[in-house]
């Protein structure tokens, strides 16, 4: 089921997020510690998603929703979904005991699959029986309207863990508000009828002490991968990573780790850079001769690490080991690049070589990709753009198909 080895070999499944009423449940006043900078019409935003999925499948990617997979797993090993709202709980800091079996009563009365759906949603203080009030935190609840937060990052499923050659690395947030969005790709690739079949490597855990994101992992070939040192993904975690990745005796022979500026239009690695055909990428022009590029290799049972002195472009080039052209996105005009850079005009997403998927929006960005030769799938992003993440954000590849036996376009 897990089978990643290229950003561009024909896309076979994918796991995406369907927007819900956890968009309608952000405020103003709630914004910017839930990491969104505008408020989605949800109506709107739903039917932009539903022309992404519909792109997928015309190109006969098959497509699969997180809550269906957490929701079958819990179905399919009701012993565990006790220990699941526990550590749901634990992880959106609920601390009142009475509070907490309120809310596990609530929880446990619904149907698996609207369970999952409620916890995303966010939990309302008028959705949970009333409860004895005992204590400070007792009483202070109701000044806030949400027991537990909406969780409308879950969008951007590329994050919480991420498909490397056969495994996977499931991933410590950055922020508590998102770290909570492991827990249900955690119980879906441990307990799902489909992945409990096939045991799978492990590469990263969320217990670990360092932030790790998946936006910033980027499978170039079965030999390399890069990883963003971002806002999001600490350099310590990329080692840890890459010592997982020598170790589990996979293909992988070098790991190219970028160094991005850290602000909020360059949140991940994907966000300035996807590749979109073989030896074609795009990438914001800003970050060509701005990066640090480390090349950590495997040394015995450590890490070697030497900074490169080389452009990214010629990185890239040295480790596909082919000739490869970078477009910059919104082309090399200031306002466009900008303008398109803070739309994703660079978060692609190729469902097979020279085939991609981006948002109509970034109309200068998808020009230059055409008269590359590149297949331009556009489709809406007025709502959806405000989240801060194009349709690489909002998709984590399961498998794909190996470029070395790849068929035509077609």
């Amino acid at each position: 089921m897990l089978n990643v080895y290229s950003e561009i070999g024909k896309l076979e499944r994918v796991l995406l997020h369907r927007p819900g009423r956890e968009l309608e449940n952000l405020t103003p006043s709630t914004l910017h510690r839930l990491l969104f900078d505008d408020i989605p019409f949800l109506d709107v935003a739903q039917k932009e998603h539903m022309a992404f999925v519909e792109a997928l499948q015309a190109s006969g990617v098959e497509v699969f929703y997180i809550t269906d997979l957490a929701a079958e797993a819990l179905e399919a090993n009701p012993e565990v979904v006790p220990t699941f709202i526990k550590r749901f709980l634990d992880e959106a800091d609920v601390k009142s005991k009475r509070l907490r079996t309120s809310i596990e009563r609530y929880l446990q009365g619904l149907s698996n699959q609207r369970m999952v759906e409620t916890m995303i949603e966010g939990i309302r203080t008028h959705d949970v029986p009333a409860y004895d009030q005992h204590t400070i935190v007792d009483y202070l609840e109701s000044e806030y309207p949400f027991h537990t937060d909406p969780m409308p990052n879950m969008l951007f499923q590329r994050d919480p863990f991420a498909t490397i050659g056969r495994g996977a690395s499931l991933h410590r947030m950055k922020t508590a508000i998102r770290n909570r969005e492991t827990l249900f790709a955690e119980y879906a690739l441990r307990y799902h009828p489909t992945f409990k079949k096939t045991k799978f490597p492990q590469y990263y855990s969320k217990h670990e002490d360092e932030s790790l994101e998946g936006g910033d992992i980027l499978v170039l070939d079965e030999r390399t991968v890069a990883i963003g040192i971002s806002a999001r993904t600490d350099p310590y975690a990329v080692e840890k990573l890459t010592a997982n990745l020598f170790n589990n005796h996979e293909s992988f022979e070098t790991l190219l780790a970028i160094n991005i500026p850290k602000t909020r239009a360059f949140m991940h690695l994907d966000t300035v850079l996807t590749q979109v055909d073989a030896g074609l990428f795009v990438a914001h022009p800003e970050i060509l001769d701005a990066l640090s590029i480390f090349e950590l290799r495997a040394s015995g049972k450590d890490v070697s690490v030497k900074r490169m002195e080389v452009s990214l472009q010629a990185a890239l080039s040295k480790h596909l080991q082919r000739d490869v052209e970078i477009i910059p996105c919104g082309g090399w005009d200031v306002v466009s690049s900008e303008r398109e850079q803070w739309s994703d005009g660079a978060n692609t997403l190729a469902v097979a070589p020279g085939r991609v998927i981006t948002y109509s929006r970034n109309h200068v960005t998808n020009q230059l990709l055409r008269e590359k030769g590149v297949d331009v799938i556009e489709i809406p992003s007025s709502e959806l753009s405000r989240g801060r993440g194009g349709p690489r954000c909002m998709s984590m590849p399961l498998s794909r198909k190996p470029l070395n036996t790849e068929e035509d376009k077609t």
